[in-house]
C-alpha cells in the first residue's frame, strides 16, 4: 500500500491585502518604490493592482509545482486560511488535476503576519486506499514555561518564559490511509531574521529554533512514549528555516558557477535526528542535489539549501529502506543557478525573479506504512 507525501512552503497563499508598506519601507514592494506615491489611499489602489496582477501567473506556477509532487497528502507553510486554500484548490489546482484535494484542513497559528500551516488530502490514494482524517491537534498554544525550555540565551534575546514556543504552530494530524494509522507533525519554524546581538540572522534566531524542535521531540515522545515513539507511523513535515550544510555559489553566468559544500556546526534538525529519533530522508540524496531553495543577498552571499523536511519515524524510514525524495524544481526563477546535471525545464511563465512557484521547491516521497 502506497502513500506519496509531500510538503511545500508556497509562499504567502493570501487572500487579503498588506498595506503596511506605507509607511514601513521594509514591506513595500520594489515596484511600488519606483513611483511617487503621495497618499495612502493612492498606494492602496497600486497595492491592489500590482497584488492582483502578479497573483494569477504565481499561483498557476505554485499549482504546476503541486501536480508535479504527484502526492496524495501535502502538508503546506504560508497559507492565510481555509477559504484562500479552497479558492487556489478550485481556480488553480482542479482545472489541472480534477477532483483532487478535497479535503483540506488547517489552524490559526502564532505568525503576526497570519500565515499559518495546512494540510490538503486526497479522499483515496492514487492506488485506490481511503484516506481518513481522525483528528487534529493544535500545539500553538505551548509556552516555554509550560515545556521547560526557556533558557538564558532565549532571555539575552528579550523572550520571556510565558510566550508562546511555536511561531506558528505544530499542527498534529491523525489519518488512517487504507486502515492504517499515520500520525503527521506540521512545522514553520522560525525565520532567520536580521543581525541582532552582533551576531548573523541564522544564529540570532537559533535558540528559537532549537525550542521548537524541542518541543516537537516532546510532543510526540509524550504522545507515542519515549520507548514506542521508534516502532510508530509519523513524519514530520515542513520548513525549518535552517539547514545542516549549504552549496556556497561563486562565479557567475559569463565565468560559470561554483557550488562548495559546507557544513554547519548546529542546527535545530540535530534535536530531532539525534539518537536516531527520526530520519530526514532527503539525506538519502546525493550531497550536492539536496537543496530546496536558492538564497541570496547579491553576489557576495549565495547559497543553495535544505529548507524543506520530511522526516521519518525509525518505522516508517526502516519500512521505506529505498525510498528517495524527489524535489521538484520546475517552479523555480530562471535566476536560480543549477548545479551541473540538475538543470530541469521551467514551467512555463516563469520569470527571472518573478513569477515563480514559491522561494521554496516542494518535496514529495512515496511511502509504504505496512
Amino acid at each position: 500500500m502506497s502513500l506519496r507525501l509531500a510538503t511545500f512552503n508556497v509562499e504567502n497563499l493570501m487572500n487579503r491585502f498588506d498595506f503596511s508598506g506605507f509607511r514601513n519601507q521594509l514591506h513595500e514592494d520594489r515596484t511600488l518604490a519606483l513611483f511617487d506615491i503621495r497618499t495612502e489611499a493612492e498606494y492602496r489602489l497600486l497595492e491592489q493592482a500590482r497584488v492582483i496582477a502578479h497573483s494569477d501567473d504565481t499561483r498557476q506556477l505554485t499549482a504546476l509545482a503541486i501536480a508535479a509532487t504527484r502526492a496524495d497528502i501535502i502538508c503546506l507553510q504560508e497559507v492565510d486560511n481555509v477559504e484562500a486554500l479552497k479558492a487556489f484548490e478550485y481556480g488553480y489546482l482542479f482545472k489541472m488535476i480534477g477532483e483532487g484535494y478535497r479535503q483540506k484542513y488547517t489552524s490559526t497559528g502564532n505568525d503576526t503576519r497570519g500565515i499559518d500551516v495546512a494540510l490538503m488530502m486526497r479522499e483515496e490514494t492514487a492506488h485506490g486506499q481511503p484516506i481518513e482524517f481522525v483528528r487534529m491537534t493544535s500545539h500553538a498554544y505551548v509556552t516555554f514555561e509550560e515545556f521547560g525550555l526557556h533558557t538564558p540565551e532565549l532571555a539575552s534575546f528579550g523572550h520571556e518564559p510565558s510566550e508562546r514556543i511555536f511561531r506558528r504552530d505544530c499542527l498534529e494530524v491523525d489519518l488512517k490511509v487504507g486502515g492504517a494509522p499515520l500520525t503527521l507533525y506540521l512545522v514553520h519554524f522560525k525565520s532567520m531574521g536580521s543581525p541582532r546581538n552582533g551576531l548573523d540572522g541564522r544564529q540570532a534566531t537559533m535558540p528559537l529554533r532549537i525550542a521548537e524542535a524541542k518541543a516537537v521531540r516532546r510532543i510526540i515522545e509524550e504522545r507515542f512514549g519515549k520507548d514506542h515513539a521508534a516502532s510508530k507511523r509519523w513524519a514530520i513535515c515542513g520548513d525549518f528555516n535552517d539547514y545542516r550544510e549549504r552549496l556556497v555559489i561563486t562565479g557567475d553566468v559569463y565565468a560559470g558557477y561554483r557550488f562548495e559544500p559546507v557544513s554547519e556546526t548546529q542546527s535545530c534538525l540535530d534535536v530531532l535526528t539525534a539518537d536516531g529519533f527520526c530520519e530526514n530522508v532527503v539525506e538519502r540524496r546525493p550531497e550536492m542535489d539536496r537543496w530546496t531553495l536558492y538564497h541570496t543577498r547579491g553576489p557576495q552571499e549565495r547559497h543553495l539549501c535544505q529548507l524543506d523536511y520530511i522526516l521519518l519515524s525509525p518505522a516508517l524510514a526502516k519500512r521505506n529502506g529505498t525510498a528517495v525524495p524527489d524535489i521538484v524544481r520546475n517552479g523555480q526563477p530562471f535566476r536560480t543557478p543549477f548545479p551541473a546535471g540538475q538543470e530541469v525545464e521551467r514551467f512555463p511563465r516563469a520569470g527571472w525573479d518573478r513569477p515563480k512557484a514559491s522561494d521554496h521547491c516542494p518535496v514529495a516521497v512515496s511511502l509504504d506504512l505496512v
